[in-house]
């Protein structure tokens, strides 16, 4: 029996401040996890680079990229880089009712990084000052794998 390595492998997609951008990138990545046999993490991976894609284009005005990345074996990381440095309160750390708990349910906006915290199985953000390669600005990260249910 032979034993086969898979490198790692990266995507970035790179996006303008366009409303379709966000439904782009979501088509763009079921391909990439389909062309890695990891279609069944779509869902997730969905759900969380959708939410994650909305923030940053409904709160900047600029471009942003989404990062897909290999994290280990059946694991996917799922990023989004924006030019903002401002990490929006409903992604950090601490717990939910911390951060004034989940918004009600005739709230228009404000339930989507709350889903990205049940949906992921870690999450994270980065504050990148760098203006050099990274020009600045944050990114916002969830990683899914294999055998963990989205909802």
């Amino acid at each position: 029996m032979a034993i086969t390595v898979t490198p790692p492998w990266s995507y970035t997609l790179r996006l303008p401040h366009d409303p379709r951008a966000p439904g782009i990138a979501r088509g763009t990545l079921r391909l990439i996890l389909a062309a890695h046999d990891m279609a069944e993490l779509s869902p997730t991976a969905e759900l969380l680079a959708a939410e994650l894609l909305t923030n940053s284009h409904r709160h900047t005005k600029g471009p942003y990229a989404l990062r897909l990345r290999a994290a280990e074996p059946d694991r996917l990381c799922v990023a989004v880089w924006d030019s903002d440095p401002r990490v929006p309160p409903g992604f950090a750390k601490e717990p939910p009712d911390a951060l004034g708990g989940v918004p009600p349910e005739d709230a228009e906006y404000g339930r989507g990084l709350h889903l990205v915290r049940a949906c992921a199985d870690a999450w994270g953000a980065s504050v990148l000052r760098e203006l050099g390669a990274s020009k600045g600005g944050k990114l916002l990260w969830a990683e899914c794998g294999r055998g963990v249910a989205a909802w």
